[in-house]
């Protein structure tokens, strides 16, 4: 027969067991505070292109959903490694986000010597959108297609100048893809962001571009640049004329841009949670989906592990296509 506890010994007890035992009342009473200061997403890129305004949509999202400022830092650099070298080695208490591309996550470690470990250093929180590449040239320039710019390519080999928002860029690899695929040859003009390639584009420094339709697509619109092939499967919506590769005649050359969120590698899982469903939140609202959308881009949602898993293979198979293509750091 079990003897019951006096009432005064019981509630002892359980006092006892509350002070000695690991409290995640107290734990979740901590993690209730994220975020106690104001927060920062720090973009690789220059203003004015395709991850810096992903960023700012975010930021105003992020701002009242968190009950925090939230603002936007722009390190442009190194093919976005110096935002991400930041994120990397800020405080693990999640106030530094990244929003970062594949540019940075997948192709640029490759290619650079790094003082960080983009798959350690850097917590995947979820998938913000991908992008595809869009073929770009000046709109007073000849060409009305790929086959018309290929045919001015091989009557002068090597002349031809192609821009990129930096070395190890997608737009890098794009261009190189495009070259390889078309046995033709191109000189590299690296940049420190997409915006700042558009104004030599447009000024006929540089004859072409592939870019992310997230940077390009404002340019497209106001007549400044010709868009003559998507680097994707199929045509998309906002450029409903404008053939595939594929469609051109170039197989073998589509290369997309995704642009990701991150975190300080650390970041206490609690914060980590939080934050993605925070992304889960903003990507499903109706503005958000608009406004992407009018990029030419898709909204994916990933959750944490599925984003993560991905963010590792992306980078073993951009890691494969530098070894396979050769590319170096110019």
């Amino acid at each position: 027969m079990t003897l019951a506890c006096p009432p005064r010994r019981a509630a002892l007890r359980g006092l006892a067991a509350l002070m000695l035992a690991p409290t995640p009342l107290l734990g979740l009473a901590a993690d209730a505070r994220y975020p106690d200061k104001p927060l920062r997403i720090l973009v690789g890129a220059s203003p004015g292109g395709g991850t810096d305004i992903l960023a700012r949509l975010l930021a105003d999202k992020f701002s009242p959903a968190l009950g925090q400022p939230v603002v936007v830092e722009n390190r442009p650099g190194a093919s976005n490694t110096i935002a991400a070298d930041l994120a990397a080695h800020a405080p693990a208490d999640g106030s530094t986000l990244l929003l970062a591309t594949n540019t940075g996550q997948a192709v640029a470690p490759h290619l650079l010597k790094l003082k960080y470990d983009p798959l350690k250093d850097l917590q995947p929180i979820g998938l913000v959108a991908v992008m595809p590449n869009v073929l770009i040239v000046p709109t007073d320039a000849p060409y009305r297609s790929v086959q018309d710019l290929l045919v001015a390519m091989r009557a002068k080999p090597g002349s031809f100048r192609y821009a990129s928002s930096g070395i190890g860029s997608t737009q890098h690899v794009a261009g190189e893809a495009f070259t390889f695929a078309t046995g033709t040859k191109a000189i590299h003009v690296p940049y420190r962001g997409s915006s700042q390639a558009h104004l030599d584009i447009i000024g006929g420094q540089v004859e072409m571009m592939f870019d992310s339709t997230s940077s390009a697509m404002g340019q497209i619109r106001a007549g400044k640049f010709r868009a003559l092939a998507v680097a994707a499967p199929r045509r998309i919506a906002e450029l409903p004329d404008v053939p595939t590769l594929a469609q051109s005649g170039v197989n073998g050359a589509d290369v997309d841009t995704w642009y990701g969120l991150y975190v300080t590698g650390g970041t206490p899982r609690a914060a980590v949670e939080q934050l993605a469903a925070t992304l889960t939140q903003s990507l499903a609202m109706p503005d958000v989906q608009d406004r992407i959308k009018g990029l030419g881009g898709e909204i994916k949602v990933m959750g944490i592990g599925p984003f993560a898993d991905m963010n590792r293979s992306e980078f073993e198979r951009y890691g494969k296509l530098v070894r396979d293509t050769g590319m170096r750091a110019e």
